[in-house]
């Protein structure tokens, strides 16, 4: 028989409600934005040396929260320069959103943005079929690759386009978290079908070691708490399941027995600490720094 559970990714709206919970209940933001603060200005301080526009292309851009950081900082270290910032989408509801947030900012005279609702593939599709492949001072990919058909490829793609003082920056999750541990046991029986596939920072070390790149990498160190998945029938417990599992309704949906393991392993030390009454999943993230 085959079995009632889907992706969470084929209900896009419902997959938008658990991601804000996720990120209302995790420290993902905050551990990123220390990282912008702490450790970004070194990675960008060559990127624009010497230059009168400095390209930015941003890969899964979503909202734009994060990307706005990104550009302050770009600001900072190249004050009064003119920023060509290019964002790859292919979320409407999150591009609005971004349009939104950069409406409401002020301090962008010197940036131009310019979406494209598209994916990443479309976009190298699109940039292939053109024959002007654009090159650019900075690439990121943030908390996007899970999303991709070929990873290999797509690093391979953008990190052609990079100029020669470039750097491309990926955060995925780090292989020291609680995906990595659920995932690996999990995988295999859980929807992800091709709309979805499992990426930590393992797998992206594994990728540039092949194709001899340099880089650097930074773990960060990240927590959610997911309390609320142990209460049978809480609304909030239930939309973090489904984030976790990247499935609709696993807790309706899941056999018994998965069910079960699944809730059983999410308390063990692998994925999780108990502190002060609270489970808090490991959700620390891998940034990986990739040289020219």
């Amino acid at each position: 028989m085959a079995s009632p559970m889907r992706s969470l990714l084929t209900d896009p709206s419902r997959y938008l409600q658990s991601f804000r919970l996720f990120l209302t209940n995790s420290t993902e933001h905050q551990c990123m934005q220390e990282f912008m603060d702490r450790q970004l200005p070194a990675v960008i301080a060559s990127v624009g040396n010497g230059k009168s526009t400095i390209n930015v292309l941003s890969v899964g851009g979503g909202a734009g929260e994060i990307d706005l950081e990104i550009l302050s900082k770009v600001q900072a270290r190249y004050p009064g320069v003119t920023i060509n910032n290019e964002v790859i989408e292919p979320s409407a509801d999150q591009i609005s959103k971004y349009k939104e947030r950069v409406a409401g900012t002020s301090s962008l005279e010197n940036v131009k943005f310019t979406w494209h609702e598209e994916t990443a593939y479309e976009y190298e599709s699109r940039m292939n079929a053109e024959k002007k492949p654009k090159k650019w001072d900075f690439i990121h990919m943030i908390q996007m690759l899970y999303y991709v058909k070929d990873v290999p490829a797509t690093i391979r793609y953008f990190h052609s386009l990079l100029e020669a003082q470039a750097k491309l920056l990926i955060i995925v999750v780090s292989e020291t978290s609680g995906w990595e541990t659920l995932w690996k046991k999990f995988g295999s029986s859980l929807p992800l079908n091709d709309l979805c596939s499992y990426v930590s920072s393992a797998d992206i070390k594994r990728i540039l070691d092949s194709a001899g790149l340099k880089y650097q990498l930074h773990d960060l160190p990240s927590y959610m708490d997911i309390t609320s998945c142990f209460t049978e029938g809480n609304r909030e417990g239930e939309l973090l399941l489904d984030f976790l599992t990247e499935t609709c309704e696993f807790s309706k949906t899941a056999p018994p027995e998965l069910k079960h393991q699944v809730m059983e392993e999410l308390r063990k030390p692998g994925c999780s600490e108990s502190r002060d009454g609270k489970v808090l999943f490991n959700n620390n993230l891998g940034v990986i720094v990739i040289e020219p």
